[in-house]
């Protein structure tokens, strides 16, 4: 007997399409065991509580800190050349530092959601994590600005119950995030519309309108 071949009927060892889909798998897996490993680096979640969506502050949140690094590089250099004093150029790297720590600041955010509990995750030289559970959920607003209705990103706060607070800051279709939290997209497949009272209504409804059909 054999050994056994996992490989897609129809497709030879050969064959280009399965050796790219299998390493595409291969990747898929690998980048989903690396996200999950580092977000347990900090989560410290339950063996049984599930990641049901993780993401952080869309990079391009950075650029207005660039925008405004570079304006004070320039407007320094501009100043030593004007004035013969080289020392004033060093000015130029507070204007460095800005967009530097803009992008530290969004790269080691973190937001977490899971089947128990919202996480956030900030600081660079420090780590803060905040965790609300979803049985404390109240409220939650979707709020986005000119370039956030623009690139479709924006900011999910969340209010609990008995004070306290969460937010999500400039996340990539902010919508999606909201519905994850509220637990919508889990019962939109499997819940129909409507209490069981409307629907014996409705059916009461039906049968009496067939009846005085077939009259």
């Amino acid at each position: 007997m054999t050994g056994g071949d996992s490989r897609p009927a129809g497709s030879s060892p050969d064959d280009p399409a399965a050796t790219e889909s299998a390493t595409d798998s291969t990747a898929d897996a690998a980048t989903d065991s690396e996200t999950a490993a580092a977000i347990d680096d900090w989560l410290a979640r339950g063996d049984d509580e599930t990641v049901r969506w993780e993401g952080r502050p869309r990079i391009q949140t950075v650029i207005p800190a660039a925008v405004v690094g570079l304006s004070v590089v320039a407007v320094a250099a501009a100043a030593a050349v004007v004035n013969g004093a080289p020392a004033l150029a060093l000015v130029g790297l507070v204007g460095l530092l800005l967009p530097a720590w803009s992008y530290l600041r969004v790269t080691n955010t973190r937001f977490v959601v899971t089947d128990r509990a919202l996480y956030r995750k900030t600081g660079v030289l420090s780590r803060s994590v905040q965790r609300v559970s979803l049985d404390r959920v109240q409220n939650s607003a979707l709020s986005q600005g000119v370039a956030g209705s623009l690139f479709g990103y924006g900011t999910v706060a969340v209010e609990a119950a008995g004070g306290g607070a969460i937010r999500f800051e400039d996340v990539d279709d902010p919508g999606a995030v909201r519905d994850r939290i509220e637990g919508r997209d889990d019962r939109d497949g499997d819940e129909l519309p409507g209490t069981v009272e409307q629907w014996a209504a409705v059916r009461d409804e039906v049968r009496a309108l067939r009846t005085a059909v077939e009259r």
